[in-house]
């Protein structure tokens, strides 16, 4: 005989759990904070399921999914997808599409999208190499610079890739095609065109560009609203070898609780390819620099300064954007956590005691 649960109590369980997903949060969000892993999903709205590699079902896909190795993700008509890939690169899906993701590591790291659209944003240095390996059931192609690209399949028809900005390496020829062109790849050819200012102005009027535009513009903002405290928190127990000395080109993902979602925190000043900026970065992180101990990280002025520059408070952010998001319970590799570099303050030469500055407010 089915139990009958009144309303109440049903109330108060679901409460209990409520409580205890967000007490588990607050356990765990400092130990993920900073992670350098692709496949992440950052942003979900409308629906999107996954499927697990190796699992003969789909699921409903969660803000707290890692993607790992083989795992696929697709939308229905009103679904959009935000997935990380390398520090700084993100993956944004439209609706009625698919994707898999081919490989995670970052060293070889690869998607396929197998129907449907899809948006690359990758932000970083001009000249950083990225190689994002793509593939299509029509070609293969890297994506190789920092730039805005925007891919479609029609599974029996063709894959049209537009480079707004960046560069791209074509798979079989090693044709570098860069911003400013559409290619469309066929079964038996392919064609290079330059964009035209139709093309351009269709662009703006595809369903995942809007909110992808809003995507980057909240993320950056996310960016902003990191202070040094909450770095110092961050980067206080993790190895300055190891951890930073792998993944130097770009930066790391940093999980920002006020956003409910993970932004670029970059080694240097950068802008997304959309315009909005990332002015908190890494300066010297704890790396070595010149055979010595480099400066921790700080958090940019409001104003974007750069090392030298006269920033160096708490930036100031505007509002975390539209939609809620849960707040990520993840499953990033633990780094090691030796000692922090000493951070003594100087000797006053003459008395020889310490002498300490005031301390910043937060």
């Amino acid at each position: 005989m089915r139990q009958k649960f009144h309303l109440s109590s049903v109330s108060l369980i679901s409460g209990l759990l409520l409580c205890c997903a967000l007490n588990g949060f607050a356990q765990n969000r400092e130990k993920f904070v900073i992670s350098a892993k692709a496949g992440g999903i950052n942003a979900v709205t409308g629906q999107a399921s996954v499927h697990a590699k190796g699992e003969s079902d789909w699921q409903q896909l969660m803000i707290t999914d890692d993607l790992e190795a083989g795992d696929r993700v697709r939308t229905a008509n009103d679904g959009r997808v935000e997935i990380l890939l390398n520090p700084g690169s993100y993956l944004r899906l439209g609706g009625n599409s698919e994707v898999e993701l081919s490989n995670n590591s970052l060293a070889n790291l690869e998607f396929r999208l197998i129907r449907g659209t899809a948006i690359v944003e990758a932000t970083g240095v001009e000249e950083t190499q990225l190689l994002i390996n793509i593939s299509t059931p029509h070609t293969r192609l890297a994506i190789d610079r920092q730039g805005l690209y925007r891919l479609n399949v029609v599974p029996n028809d063709a894959t049209e890739l537009i480079v707004r900005k960046g560069r791209v390496i074509l798979g079989d020829t090693n044709t570098k095609i860069k911003g400013g062109n559409k290619v469309v790849f066929f079964a038996t050819a392919v064609s290079i065109a330059k964009l035209t200012d139709q093309d351009k102005k269709f662009e703006k009027t595809v369903p995942v560009e809007t909110w992808s535009k809003d995507r980057a513009e909240m993320l950056a903002k996310a960016n902003r609203r990191i202070n040094n405290r909450m770095l110092t928190s961050a980067f206080a127990s993790f190895n300055s070898n190891d951890f930073f000395y792998g993944f130097r080109r770009s930066g790391f993902w940093f999980y920002n609780s006020s956003s409910s979602c993970y932004t670029f925190l970059p080694f240097g000043y950068t802008n997304s390819p959309y315009g909005a900026s990332y002015p908190t970065t890494i300066y010297g992180g704890y790396g070595y620099t010149g055979g010595g101990r480099g400066y921790p990280p700080v958090a940019g002025g409001s104003n974007g300064s750069y090392p030298g520059g006269t920033g160096g408070g708490t930036a100031s952010g505007g509002s975390g954007g539209s939609g809620s998001y849960s707040a990520p319970v993840r499953t990033m590799p633990t780094m090691p956590a030796p000692s922090a570099p000493s951070m003594a303050a100087p000797r006053d030469p003459d008395s020889g005691q310490r002498v300490r500055a005031s301390p910043e407010r937060p």
